[in-house]
């Protein structure tokens, strides 16, 4: 398996990067927090998973290994593909979750795009007791850690768009969460996974 990847971000597009290692430009797709740390030009590191078809290699990026084994993890649960699993991992945080199978929080796991009731309860029979208890992420300065970017509005339309919602969808889904990103930012604590997921959850909503 491709553990990693760590090179310079030749390009962006919504829900993928290319990340020239070696010479080489590997397309590695990827969930929005994973988008969110990359600048084209820059260097990156993303911890990553290779997806093996008959008919096709695919690598998949994320921010964190940890987030990278919940990938993984995901994909042995009956029905959950790669691409389904990506879509849990761009909704919930690792520790969102690792709460909703603890909790069998069926309605959390239903606002991913994809799984309804049923998959829904698949995924916490068959991973209940897996997935250890939540592990809340803590900064060095003792802050809860955040995705900060200051282009927060092209960030969410970008995943939104990544996880098949139309531009126009999304053009009103960031802008229905405006208030909360202002909020965030008077209190200097822009989070753009957080903003995604409402983004989402407004979206489920109609």
């Amino acid at each position: 398996m491709i553990a990693s990847v760590r090179g310079t971000v030749l390009s962006l597009a919504p829900g993928s990067a290319v990340v020239e290692v070696g010479g080489v430009g590997l397309d590695v797709q990827c969930v929005p927090a994973a988008l969110a740390g990359l600048r084209v030009g820059q260097a990156a590191t993303l911890a990553t998973s290779l997806v093996v078809r008959e008919d096709s290699l695919t690598l998949f990026g994320f921010d964190r290994p940890e987030t990278r084994d919940l990938f993984v993890v995901l994909q042995s649960v009956t029905g959950i593909g790669p691409r389904i699993a990506q879509a849990v991992l761009a909704v919930l945080e690792p520790d969102d979750l690792r709460s909703a199978v603890a909790r069998e929080d069926l309605t959390a796991l239903t606002r991913v795009p994809g799984i309804g009731r049923k998959g829904a309860a698949r995924i916490v029979l068959e991973l209940s007791g897996k997935l250890g208890p939540p592990v809340a992420t803590v900064a060095p300065d003792g802050m809860p850690s955040a995705a900060v970017a200051p282009d927060w509005e092209g960030q969410v339309h970008t995943g939104l768009v990544g996880l098949g919602w139309s531009s126009r969808d999304a053009d009103g889904a960031v802008e229905s969460i405006r208030p909360l990103a202002v909020e965030q930012l008077a209190a200097g604590q822009l989070n753009v996974g957080a903003l995604l997921r409402a983004a989402l959850q407004r979206l489920s909503r109609g």
